[in-house]
């Protein structure tokens, strides 16, 4: 069940995409962009709780947790970029973060590490797998993007402020990206060739 969630999670997340790309200016199919994007996001939790609610917890589906994060993630930065919303630096600097580190992250899981346990330096550990920083770099991508489809509502009252809110909240979501993949490239040597 947990692994079926976190691919429909995706289909949830194509459909709010096709609902802004084709749909541009609409102001009911912004909404339901918005209300899907939530979904989708929304169900990104309700995998992981599934899986160890009902004992599903596997190795492919942290796999298929990783893999449906980066899609849906890059999927909304390229959107943004091709929309006029963002700088294209935004998807070019998430997609490159998500190479690397999933590359390495790979090599790891070769020699029997877990995505997120490949970390020794306590600080890099921190960075990378604490509750504290994945849940903090969570909550930015999600305001991130719900604030920015938000904001591109035709019509909605204060979309100046909104999309300034957005704006930044999308800086420090890209700032996370890049500090969160750092440990991974430091502690890359050591797990590749050690």
């Amino acid at each position: 069940m947990a692994n079926f969630i976190s691919i429909f999670r995706i289909f949830v997340m194509f459909a709010a995409v096709y609902l802004i790309y084709a749909m541009q200016g609409n102001t009911a199919a912004y909404i339901w962009a918005l209300a899907l994007t939530i979904l989708a996001f929304a169900l990104d939790g309700v995998d992981g709780y599934v899986a160890r609610k009902f004992n599903e917890v596997s190795k492919f589906g942290a796999l298929l947790d990783i893999m449906g994060d980066r899609i849906v993630e890059n999927t909304y930065w390229i959107l943004f970029a091709v929309m006029g919303w963002l700088n294209i630096l935004f998807p070019l600097i998430a997609i490159t973060r998500g190479f690397v580190t999933d590359t390495i992250r790979s090599a790891a899981m070769e020699k029997g590490l877990t995505p997120f346990g490949m970390q020794v330096n306590p600080i890099c550990k921190w960075i990378t797998g604490s509750k504290f920083m994945r849940i903090t770099y969570a909550v930015a991508k999600v305001l991130a993007f719900v604030l920015i489809v938000a904001a591109k509502i035709p019509n909605i009252a204060h979309a100046d402020i909104l999309w300034a809110i957005a704006f930044w909240t999308a800086v420090i979501a890209i700032v996370f990206c890049v500090v969160r993949g750092l440990p991974v490239v430091i502690e890359a040597k050591r797990v590749i060739e050690g």
